[in-house]
């Protein structure tokens, strides 16, 4: 059930990815979050007979103690293993690939509306709908099948780190994964992982927003940032040994202990629906994708148009050390996008600026 189910969202997640997200970043995002990972992932679990609520761990819920204990792990976390790992990740892979996979790209040329959807579905959808899939059914289904836990969180942790096809970010994200899993077969629920995952994805994205804001006379330098990366990782790391150490100590911060049996008592045999019963759970899903995109193309023609152009002219990455005339140029260009999103210039004064620096030849260095 978890191999079937993870192939099945592969490819939905891949025809998604090409055929959605182009449309519009916000969108996709969510239109990818809801009908892929938390649709199919639904639908496989009722087509096998199984509860979605209560096979993934949503129900029933925690207590707001492991909640919470899970957003401030999550927040941790994120400076004494995650940030270390990326910094030195970037430092080591190949600078054409930090170019290519920079996740800062979706922010681009937006709106402030959708600038809202993209952090809501980072800091809100990504947790609920990816922990629902990979911790709920794809970590929950390898370690029904048997053989050692450890063995299959890591491997469900690779798999979650696989699907964002981000070189870059791999090891980070396998990290995560491996929490994520943890703090679900240490809780028995799924929620201290939904948080933990929300505050990564929240510290992020505030560090990323504030970085934008604060304008410093001048870059740091390769010491001055190594020195910050470590004492980050010093730091967050005593407070990540000192939460870790105090579920010994208090472990309702886990939840309530549960029954042995309850744990330990094999997954009951499920009677999976035959073939007609799928197509039936699967057409309100398929329903409700249709109608979603539909809507989305009459109620905002002017994004599919923009959308449109970007895909005609596709741009290369500027790179940090591009020229300063070159990275005015690209600013101008994603003010431009989103003046022209706003109706106030016309859509081929964009387009035509916009094939113009696609055919720029690259400028690498000053």
């Amino acid at each position: 059930m978890a191999v079937f189910a993870a192939m099945a969202v592969f490819v939905a997640f891949l025809v998604s990815g090409l055929l959605v997200q182009p449309l519009n970043v916000a969108f996709g995002i969510w239109f990818t979050q809801i009908f892929v990972f938390l649709g199919l992932g639904w639908i496989v679990l009722r087509a096998t007979g199984r509860d979605p609520v209560r096979y993934t761990g949503l129900f029933p819920f925690p207590g707001l103690v492991p909640v919470a204990f899970g957003f401030a792990l999550g927040v941790v976390n994120f400076f004494a293993i995650v940030a270390p790992i990326q910094y030195v990740s970037q430092a080591l892979l190949p600078k054409a690939w930090r170019e290519i996979y920079d996740v800062a790209d979706i922010f681009r040329g937006q709106s402030p509306l959708e600038m809202a959807l993209i952090v809501a579905s980072v800091t809100l959808g990504a947790p609920v709908c990816e922990e629902f899939f990979f911790r709920g059914i794809f970590f929950q289904g390898l370690k029904s099948h048997g053989g050692p836990p450890l063995r299959m969180l890591v491997l469900s942790a690779v798999v979650f780190s696989a699907f964002h096809l981000d070189p870059v970010g791999f090891l980070a994200r396998v990290e995560l994964g491996v929490l994520f899993g943890w703090l679900l077969l240490r809780t028995g629920s799924l929620w201290p992982g939904i948080l933990a995952h929300t505050a990564n994805n929240l510290v992020s994205t505030v560090l990323f927003f504030g970085a934008k804001q604060v304008e410093s006379p001048q870059e740091p330098t390769t010491r001055q940032e190594q020195l910050a990366i470590l004492l980050f990782a010093l730091m967050g790391s005593g407070v990540l040994w000192a939460l870790l150490s105090a579920t010994r100590r208090f472990p309702s911060l886990l939840g309530p202990p549960r029954p042995a049996q309850v744990v330990e008592a094999p997954e009951p045999p499920v009677q999976p629906e035959p073939f007609p019963g799928l197509l039936r759970l699967a057409l309100p899903w398929a329903f409700a994708a249709v109608l979603s995109l539909s809507a989305y193309k009459a109620l905002d023609p002017l994004g599919v148009r923009l959308s449109q152009i970007d895909l005609r002219y596709p741009l290369k990455p500027v790179p940090e050390d591009a020229p300063d005339a070159l990275q005015a140029e690209r600013k101008a260009l994603d003010e431009l996008r989103v003046r022209a999103r706003r109706g106030e210039v016309p859509l081929e004064e964009y387009a035509q600026e916009r094939a113009r620096q696609s055919k720029q030849p690259r400028r690498d260095a000053p």
